[in-house]
C-alpha cells in the first residue's frame, strides 16, 4: 500500500492529473484490483497502467479477445449479434468482475475494492470509411464488500487514424477507472474528468449511464444533459420510453422530421404542428412511418446562442411530457437551423424535414442572425439546403385575426428572388392548421395561466399532459385549495 506521504503527494501534485500519474496513483494503492478487457483497438488502457509502474498490485489480468469465436465463447452472444454495443460491454463487465472476485476474493485483503474495465470498439478500418465508435465501461466497488456499480459511456472517435483513436481511448479508459474510484460521489465531476488530457476535437461522448446500488439516486436523463453543458457533445436524444438514445442508432438510415420549441409545456398547438408536419413530410418520396423518426427538439440556447440556464429538472419535466405523447426528444445547444441540419446529416443521407412557425422563417431571413458566419446569410442558406432538406411552415394569425401562411411572408426586397428560388424548387412547403383557434395558444401564456391557477390552461394542452402536470405539480402548479 502507498505510504500516507506518497498518497498525499499524489493528491496535491498537479501532475497527478496526467494519464500516467492517474494510473500510478491507482497502482500504488493495493486495495484497488481488477481486470482490463479491450476489444477492437489494442490494449491501450492496460498499457498505461503497465508503463506507469507498480501495476502488479493492480492488474489481475488483461485480455483482448479479437477473434469473434473466442469472444463469443467467453462472453456469450447477445441479441442482435452486435459486438460493439452496450449489451456486449455489459456482458464483458459482468464476466470479468465475477472472475476476479471468485478467484482472489477470499485470499486478498478484506479492504480490497475490485473493478473490471471493458471496451468494445469499432476503430477506423483499413481503407474504409466506417463509423468509429466505442462502448466503454467500468464496474467498481465503491467501498470494500459493496455490491458493484457501473458507469458505461458511448464514445464517438473523431481522429482520422487508428493510431490516434487508440491513443485517445487509452487515456479515456484510465480517466474512467480513476473517476470511478475517486469521484464516485459526484457524477458531474466524473463526466468533467473523462476527457482530461484529450482535446475536444478528438472524441465525443454522447451517452453515459450510471447503474447499480451506489447510483440509484442518479437520474440518467438529467445527468446526460451535463454532457452538453460540459462540452462533451452537442446533443442528447431520448426515446419515447425515456431512455437515452445513441444518435447513430436512432437516426441511421432514417428520414428525420424535427420541430424546435420550448415545449414549456407542450400544447395542442405544438401537437398539431407535429401532426401536420408529418402529413406533409410523408408526401415526399420514400418517406413513411416505418422509416421516419420524429424529434421534438429543445435548444439550451437563446436566440443569441447563449445558454438560457434552464434547470435540469425543468428540462426533464418537458422531456417526460413529450415522451408521454409518444415523441422522441432531442436537447441540443444548437442555435441556427443549418447547424442542426448538419448534425443530422452525420447520421443519415435521407430526407430531413424541419417544422417551424412563421416567426422562425422570418428569423431565417434576418441577416442579423448570421453574425459571425463568414459568408453571412448566403453561407447559412447554402448549409441549410444542400440536399434533401425541407422546411415545413405552419401558419399564424395576423393582428387582424386573418390567417397568414408561408406565401405571405415579407422578406427584405433584396432577398425576394432568393425566397422565390426556394419556393419554386420546393425547399419550403406550407402546412395546414387543423383548427384556427389553436393559433391563439402560446406556451408562455399557458405557463402564466398555470401559475395563477387559471383553469383555461387545461384546455390548451393535451388531456394527458394536463393530468401529468397536475399530478406532478409541474411548472409551478398548485391545487386551488392550497
Amino acid at each position: 500500500m502507498a505510504s500516507s506521504d506518497t498518497e498525499q503527494q499524489l493528491k496535491n501534485n498537479t501532475s497527478s492529473r496526467t494519464t500516467s500519474a492517474k494510473a500510478l496513483r491507482i497502482n500504488l494503492d493495493e486495495r484497488k484490483y481488477g481486470t482490463i478487457a479491450e476489444i477492437g483497438a489494442g490494449q491501450e488502457v492496460a498499457r498505461h497502467f503497465f508503463m506507469a509502474g507498480a501495476a502488479a498490485g493492480t492488474v489481475a489480468k488483461t485480455i483482448s479477445a479479437y477473434d469473434m469465436q473466442f469472444s463469443d465463447a467467453i462472453y456469450g452472444t447477445q441479441e442482435g449479434g452486435r459486438y460493439v454495443s452496450e449489451v456486449r460491454v455489459q456482458a464483458m463487465l459482468e464476466k470479468e468482475f465475477a472472475l476476479v472476485v471468485d478467484r482472489v476474493g477470499s485470499t486478498r485483503s478484506s479492504s480490497s475494492r475490485y473493478f473490471s474495465y471493458a471496451a468494445t470498439v469499432a476503430a477506423k478500418s483499413f481503407n474504409k470509411e466506417n463509423e468509429c465508435h466505442a462502448w466503454c465501461g467500468v464496474r467498481v466497488q465503491t467501498y470494500p464488500g459493496a455490491p458493484p456499480s457501473d458507469i458505461i459511456v458511448h464514445v464517438r472517435m473523431l481522429d482520422k487514424s487508428v493510431e490516434a483513436q487508440q491513443e485517445s481511448l487509452g487515456m479515456l479508459g484510465v480517466n474512467l477507472i480513476y473517476a470511478a474510484y475517486y469521484y464516485f460521489e459526484n457524477p458531474k465531476k466524473i463526466i468533467n474528468s473523462l476527457t482530461d488530457n484529450i482535446s475536444d476535437e478528438r472524441i465525443e461522448l454522447d451517452s453515459i449511464d450510471f447503474q447499480g446500488p451506489y447510483f440509484e439516486e442518479v437520474d440518467n436523463r438529467a445527468i446526460n444533459l451535463h454532457l452538453i453543458r460540459s462540452g462533451k457533445t452537442r446533443a442528447i436524444m431520448f426515446r419515447p420510453d425515456g431512455t437515452v438514445a445513441i444518435p447513430s442508432n436512432l437516426l441511421y438510415k432514417k428520414n428525420v422530421l424535427t420541430i424546435r420549441g420550448s415545449f414549456k409545456p407542450v400544447t395542442k398547438l405544438n401537437v398539431d404542428m407535429i401532426e401536420q408536419g408529418e402529413v406533409a413530410f410523408s408526401e415526399l418520396p420514400d418517406v413513411n412511418a416505418d422509416n421516419t423518426v420524429v424529434l421534438a427538439e429543445i435548444s439550451l440556447n437563446d436566440s443569441s446562442g447563449v445558454d438560457a440556464g434552464a434547470e435540469e429538472g425543468d428540462l426533464i419535466a418537458r422531456v417526460r411530457l413529450l415522451n408521454s405523447l409518444g415523441y422522441s426528444v432531442m436537447i441540443s445547444n444548437y442555435t441556427r437551423y443549418f447547424s442542426l441540419r448538419a448534425y443530422f446529416r452525420q447520421y443519415t443521407k435521407l430526407q430531413i424535414g424541419i417544422v417551424l412557425g412563421m416567426v422562425n422563417i422570418k428569423q431565417i431571413f434576418d441577416e442579423d442572425m448570421y453574425e459571425g458566419v463568414e459568408g453571412g446569410l448566403l453561407e447559412g442558406f447554402g448549409k441549410l439546403f444542400p440536399d434533401n432538406t425541407r422546411l415545413f411552415v405552419y401558419p399564424e394569425l395576423n393582428e387582424e385575426g386573418e390567417l397568414c401562411d408561408f406565401t405571405n411572408i415579407m422578406v427584405p426586397n433584396h432577398l425576394r428572388f432568393l425566397y422565390r428560388h426556394l419556393l419554386e424548387n420546393r425547399y419550403i412547403f406550407g402546412i395546414d392548421c387543423s383548427d384556427k383557434s389553436l393559433l391563439k395558444i402560446y406556451s408562455r401564456d399557458v405557463l402564466a395561466q398555470i401559475d395563477r391557477n387559471d383553469e383555461i390552461w387545461e384546455h390548451r394542452v393535451p388531456e394527458d399532459t394536463a393530468g401529468r402536470i397536475k399530478r406532478n405539480r409541474l411548472f409551478g402548479y398548485h391545487p386551488p385549495s392550497e
